[in-house]
């Protein structure tokens, strides 16, 4: 089967595969063993992943890769182990918290860059719940995974906290924004077990 990435993934549910790997990535860098393999020909083509911990339903740590330029294995170990210990809104997992930290991953498409001619046509244009964004401005960027649309279900409150997460007011609008978008296929563990 191949996905929106473009990537061919085996029939069986990636996640199965996926989901393990990302926990033994974060296993290994507290000294504990968790078993996963990564011998599937697929793991070697180049993939983007974000990798999303959640701890009680709250986000725990979020780090991606937007743009695949490494093989989808290692982006995947690598982006664990940046959500466990380098999200620089939390401080580092600890082993005591590994156990009850919920694994979340996110294959993303490439890029596609959107034509608009003000914010009000890209608003417009966004798929609310499908949509993810990427916001450019100069050295300002962000972006938001589809997965962001179940708390910001308006595309003008959507745009405004993606303003505001690449340190722009939520009111800004300038001819030179540039958005692109992608999709997501996602995992999540309680979904697998």
């Amino acid at each position: 089967m191949r996905t929106e990435t473009g990537l061919m993934l085996p029939p069986q549910n990636a996640g199965n595969v996926l989901l393990p790997l990302a926990r033994a990535a974060i296993a290994r860098e507290l000294g504990q063993a968790h078993s996963a393999t990564a011998e599937a020909t697929w793991l070697r083509e180049p993939g983007a992943c974000f990798i999303t911990l959640t701890h009680d339903a709250k986000l725990r740590g979020c780090i991606g890769t937007l743009r695949a330029h490494r093989p989808l294995a290692d982006d995947v170990r690598a982006n664990a182990v940046a959500a466990a210990f380098r999200d620089p809104r939390f401080k580092p997992l600890s082993a005591s918290e590994f156990a009850a930290v919920e694994v979340e991953l996110s294959l993303l498409s490439p890029l596609e860059p959107m034509s608009f001619t003000g914010e009000l046509d890209a608003l417009a244009q966004l798929r609310i719940g499908e949509d993810g964004v990427v916001f450019e401005y100069g050295y300002h960027s962000s972006t938001f995974l589809p997965q962001v649309w179940k708390d910001l279900r308006k595309p003008a409150e959507f745009m405004a906290h993606l303003k505001h997460k690449a340190g722009l007011p939520p009111d800004f609008w300038d001819s030179e924004v540039k958005l692109m978008r992608y999709t997501v296929t996602k995992w999540r563990e309680a979904d697998i077990r």
